[in-house]
């Protein structure tokens, strides 16, 4: 099984609410599933997980970063791709802390203007207490992390 490195963003806008997006899949291996996930992505080949965390960012959101601060969360677990391949996923959490909340469609794979359906600024409360399928499933505990470091005080 190879492995996927990726990068996952928690874009948190002024009011300290989180951004996701939901992923609506119609076809293909993982016709069916219909969930909420942070804007993130693959590292490609050469590039480091802050550099694809910034480029992710922009294709997905239309949000451009000069940087995307520290690693805050990395999880590892066996995903499938809507390709039906399952894979070792290696993600890596940055926090990007916007003021301006303007989305953009215009850099989106085909992929993903057939699997984005919208998006949605969340409160820790309300990602806490969904019936929704969210990812990764312990998001709020990631947050929850988040508003306890020094660092992270202001979530």
């Amino acid at each position: 099984m190879r492995k996927r490195p990726s990068a996952r963003l928690l874009v948190l806008n002024r009011d300290s609410r989180l951004l996701l997006l939901r992923f609506s899949h119609k076809t293909g291996a993982l016709a069916g599933l219909d969930c909420w996930a942070t804007p993130g992505g693959g590292v490609e080949a050469d590039e480091s997980f802050e550099a694809a965390a910034r480029r992710e960012l922009f294709e997905e959101t239309g949000i451009k970063v000069d940087a995307v601060g520290r690693q805050i969360a990395r999880r590892e677990f066996v995903l499938q791709l809507p390709d039906g391949e399952y894979v070792m996923a290696d993600e890596r959490f940055f926090v990007v802390r916007i003021t301006d909340e303007t989305l953009s469609k215009d850099h989106w794979t085909e992929l993903e203007a057939e699997v984005m359906a919208e998006h949605r600024w969340w409160s820790l409360e309300e990602i806490a207490s969904t019936d929704e399928t969210i990812f990764p499933e312990d998001l709020a505990g990631i947050l929850a992390k988040l508003q306890q470091t020094p660092a992270g005080q202001s979530f």
